[in-house]
Order: C-alpha cells, then structure tokens, then sequence
C-alpha cells in the first residue's frame, strides 16, 4: 500500500510557496521519493486583508491561524512559515519542530534611484511594514516620511517602480528565495541595526505528537536553531509583535553564541540595546540560548518602561 505524503501547509505567495518548496524538497529526499511530500496552499487572514497595517488587523497571528487551524484538524502534517512571522508563544499542542538553515537574515535597502538610507533626500518617503524597520529607520533619518507598505514582494516593488516611494526596506531573505537578490542596493548592518527575530530562518510547525517523525531530524540546523532560540527569547520578554519595535540578531563565533538586541520607540527616538553571550558546551545549549534572550529582554523591558508603545 503506498504511502500517503506528508501534507506542508503554507500561505498561497509566491513568496511563501517558493520557501516551502524548498521544505518539501527535503523531505522527498529524506524519504527517498519525489512524491513523499506535497503542499496544501492555506489563504491566512493577513494574506486577505492588505489595506491596514498588522497593528492594526491584530498582529503576527494572522498569517498563522488558518494553517495551524488545518493542523488541528488534520488536513496538514506540517506547516512552512516564516519565523519571523510566527508569534512568540503558540498553543501548547504545537511545536517548531524543525528549523532548517537560516538565508541572509539582514534587512535589504531597495530604491530605483538611491544607493542607501544614508543617501536619501531630506523628507524622502520610505515604504515599510514593519513596526521594527520603521523605528530603526527613523532613529538613523528622522526627517523620513514613512509610507506603510503592506503586500507581497512584487507589489512592494511595483509601489517603488509607481513612486508611492523613494526606497523600501525588505527582507533579504526573501529578495533570495524569489531570484531577486539583484534588486538589493544595500544591506543593512544587523549589529547595528537587529533584524526580526529569526529573520531569514523558517519554522517547520507540527503537533506535538509528531515532532519525533525521522523525516523531521534531517531538516534541522543546529547553529540557527541555537541563534533563533535565543533571539526568541529575547521576543518573548518584550512582549514583541506587531506592536512592538524589536530586533534580535544571534551569531556563533569562536564557539561563543553572541546576542545583540534593540527595543525601540515607534518614532525611534528612544533605543534600549542588549549585548551578551555564553561558550557553548554542546549539552544544553538551546536551552541556555533560550535564557540568554529572556534576560536580556526582560533588562531592556524593566529599562524601557513605557517607551516601547509611545506612551511614556
């Protein structure tokens, strides 16, 4: 009797197809047959409604709640998503099963006629979604009209090519995974300039029951699950989402995991930075990456008081 595939929901983008083909494609090799995996494309909610911001509609949540709704009932084995998209915290009968390599997890500067943020004109008009890019864009040039930018890669991009802006913030990664790296005018510095947590990574999401399947193992990285836990950690004590104004970037060096994070003001005129890290043994080291994170989000939380929201 032949074996049913195993079933990857992923939102119906091209971006979001192109990221789980990649994970399908993996699984058929670890399971030894082209055929073995299969994607299921899932319209999100976020996916649905694109004329208002993610403050706005209800946060991160909203590209994952129609997919995770398809694992609970089985229509999916597995969902692909962004990490960066994924809330900090998500029903305890799910899980991230697996984290696979992480793609260029820096911020891209993209305009048709400007070579970086630095090179924008007084009161140029720079299109992004993103609470976090918003904020660090703003703490840099704060003379920048901020036009909000909500939309798959393409349509960002015919809005840059339609003048609605003069430059627009995205993700690498993404730019990547879609063939269009060559747009990319400049990179920001993720040191100075944190990027989403687990920007550039994806999460495979399954129930916990099944997070012990062997196909799953051979999609895991070791050195991004580590950087990703502990930059998560940082998001979990910030309370980060759509609301909030929060960078974390972990890298490994010299066998040392080394943490970076930045909490903001939406204006970007206040910023409460993190920096620590922590020799890695190789027994334990997630969970310590986890700790790493919290503390320092709960450091910059406890010196940041209101500030993070625009209340203070």
């Amino acid at each position: 009797m032949a074996r049913q595939p195993i079933r990857i929901g992923a939102r119906g983008s091209k971006l979001s197809v192109a990221q789980a083909e990649t994970v399908r494609a993996a699984i058929a090799r670890a399971l030894g047959a082209d055929d073995a995996a299969e994607l299921v494309r899932i319209t999100t909610t976020g996916d649905r409604i694109q004329d208002r911001t993610l403050a706005e509609i209800g946060g991160k949540g909203l590209f994952t709640l129609e997919i995770e709704e398809a694992l609970a009932d089985g229509r999916i084995d597995c969902a692909v998503h962004s990490l960066k998209d994924l809330p900090a915290e998500m029903a305890e009968w799910l899980t991230i099963a697996a984290i696979p390599e992480r793609q260029d997890p820096r911020d891209a500067f993209v305009s048709r006629r400007f070579d970086s943020l630095e090179a924008l004109p007084q009161g140029a008009v720079l299109g992004t979604a993103s609470l976090r890019r918003q904020a660090q864009a703003l703490r840099l040039r704060p003379d920048l009209t901020i036009l909000p930018l909500r939309g798959n890669v393409d349509t960002r991009l015919a809005k840059l090519d339609g003048g609605e802006a003069d430059a627009i913030l995205l993700a690498a990664a993404g730019l990547n995974r879609l063939g269009l790296g060559g747009e990319v005018k400049a990179l920001i510095d993720p040191l100075t300039a944190p990027p989403a947590p687990g920007q550039g990574a994806l999460a495979i999401q399954t129930r916990i029951e099944d997070q012990a399947a062997p196909w799953l193992a051979e999609l895991r990285h070791g050195p991004t699950t580590l950087a990703v836990a502990a930059e998560r950690g940082a998001l979990a004590a910030l309370d980060g989402s759509c609301r909030t104004a929060v960078g974390a970037f972990a890298r490994i060096e010299a066998g040392r995991l080394i943490l970076a994070v930045e909490a903001l003001s939406p204006d970007g005129r206040q910023s409460f930075t993190g920096h620590d890290g922590f020799d890695l043994s190789g027994e334990g080291d997630e969970d310590r990456a986890r700790t790493l994170g919290l503390r320092l989000g709960a450091e910059i939380k406890a010196r940041a008081g209101d500030a993070l929201t625009g209340s203070a």
